[in-house]
């Protein structure tokens, strides 16, 4: 890897239709055309199944808000989210959050079991951490938590890892969105050296 990876710059656009704002991410500048042109049309396809998931094309009362936030922008590695809101009627709305995780010199968008060293039950242990602090933090779950599953919701951000589940699937409403920030030292002996948490800590 090439250790003098500069941060990668990002501008924020909007998509502003009939009860539709969103502000999105797009980066920009990269050397690689071709990487740019993947990683933005990743983020343009994951916004837009957002809102296809929250019944905006369905349901003529669905108005929906998004926006974004960085979580890691440093060392080859782009961390965000996307963060969709969209209310049609009722006591509440319903909250989306989408974690993208990618390699700014590929364009590839890493999944969660990439993370880890092929070997590793990286389930087993990223539970055991979310258990602890379902505990230590009194979260009121829906049932008894078990596990995660293999392709749970994340970003990265410097050095923790955040495990995050959405609305209603482990908690009740009130809890919203729930994040679990694990420390990559915690797990520093089933992560892969290679892939992007080893960057964080290389």
């Amino acid at each position: 890897m090439n250790e003098n990876i500069f941060p990668v710059e990002i501008k924020t656009l909007k998509l502003d239709m009939r009860r539709l704002e969103i502000y999105y991410p797009q980066v920009y500048g990269l050397e690689n055309i071709y990487v740019e042109d993947k990683i933005n049309d990743v983020i343009l396809e994951v916004m837009y199944n957002q809102i296809n998931q929250q019944g905006y094309y369905d349901n003529p009362e669905t108005q929906i808000t998004g926006t974004w936030e960085l979580k890691n922008n440093q060392k080859g590695i782009l961390s965000l989210t996307l963060i969709n809101y969209a209310f049609s009627g009722g006591a509440h709305g319903l909250t989306i959050v989408k974690g993208l995780t990618f390699d700014i010199e590929t364009g590839k968008l890493y999944e969660l079991p990439e993370l880890f060293k092929p070997d590793s039950d990286y389930v087993k242990v990223l539970s055991e951490e979310v258990k602890e602090q379902i505990e230590d933090r009194d979260i009121q779950t829906l049932g008894e938590f078990e596990h995660i599953k293999p392709n749970q919701d994340f970003y990265i951000a410097d050095l923790s890892l955040t495990i995050f589940f959405q609305e209603y699937e482990i908690a009740p409403y009130v809890y919203g969105i729930l994040y679990f920030p694990i420390s990559i030292y915690e797990i520093e002996d089933i992560i892969d050296e290679n892939g992007p948490l080893g960057r964080m800590i290389s």
